[in-house]
């Protein structure tokens, strides 16, 4: 699987303006064994963004994590846009430590596309998890989040 790191966050900027207003940078997007897809993307130190301790307030973290997921969909199922809609159904993150300064997603897919497709090919409504952490610049981890996602046939 070749990916265009560049395509990807391009169609998520467009498609989802709130990223292009938290000012997200997108990384990386690349491919892993068995097809399977990993973003990172970075929400830059802005006091804009800060909470009441000086760190990115937990909306942004959030939606960075969020942001994150939906490149690893992007770029996994993109090409199946056509024929279904992928939507978030369901997330939960573990605030686990203050941040301050940039932090950084990185996505990975929980489960191998081709499992994916083939229940989209059967009619069904597939969902599938979309891991990530949250950390800052230096590596330390602060966060974890779990996107549920589904490709609902169009």
């Amino acid at each position: 699987m070749t990916i265009d790191s560049r395509q990807v966050a391009a169609a998520m900027l467009q498609a989802v303006p709130f990223a292009r207003t938290l000012g997200f940078e997108f990384v990386e997007v690349a491919p892993e064994a068995e097809g399977s897809v990993r973003a990172v993307v970075r929400l830059p130190d802005s006091p804009a963004t800060h909470n009441h301790v000086g760190g990115p307030h937990a909306g942004a973290v959030f939606t960075l994590g969020e942001t994150a997921s939906g490149a690893v969909v992007m770029a996994a199922f993109g090409h199946l846009l056509d024929r279904a809609t992928p939507l978030a159904v369901r997330a939960e993150i573990a605030y686990r430590k203050l941040a301050l300064g940039p932090v950084l997603a990185t996505a990975r897919l929980g489960r191998p596309p081709a499992e994916v497709i083939a229940e989209l090919d059967a009619g069904e409504r597939p969902e599938f998890p979309v891991r990530v952490e949250i950390a800052t610049d230096e590596g330390k981890p602060t966060s974890e989040m779990t996107v549920i996602w589904t490709l609902r046939p169009n």
